[in-house]
């Protein structure tokens, strides 16, 4: 199977009024697989279920055990909706090894270029 025909496992967690119109925009996709989910006790029992994007509320208290699940997962889409203030976030957590400084200044250029061609921040209003 082509990497462009894997559907992306996408879990939204939490149940707020942005997060559910988002769920029901992602379900017209057939690219994605959603999984709405309650905030779990422990964010790390998500781990298992392999999710390529988490959607969250920026307002839970769990933002940081969220955060840690980049750590082990690399290319591991967060993206944080907050609600009261129509901002989204977008994090992508990535690793790079021996990295020369040559190369992690190559690195940062690509992504400042990549991201100035995009629209310049990861942040959007909603």
């Amino acid at each position: 199977m082509e990497l462009m025909d894997k559907r992306q496992r996408i879990f939204i967690l939490g149940n707020s009024l942005i997060l559910n119109a988002l769920r029901e925009s992602l379900k017209r996709s057939d690219h994605f697989d959603i999984t709405s989910l309650e905030m779990p006790k422990d964010v790390r029992d998500l781990e298992p279920m392999k999710p390529d994007a988490i959607v969250f509320d920026l307002e839970t208290p769990l933002k940081e055990s969220i955060f840690s699940l980049s750590e082990s997962r690399s290319k591991l889409l967060l993206v944080g909706v907050s609600p009261d203030t129509n901002i989204v976030k977008v994090w992508r957590g990535r690793q790079l090894r021996e990295l020369s400084m040559q190369g992690l200044l190559a690195m940062i250029d690509e992504e400042l270029h990549i991201s100035l061609i995009g629209g310049g921040t990861a942040e959007a209003v909603i």
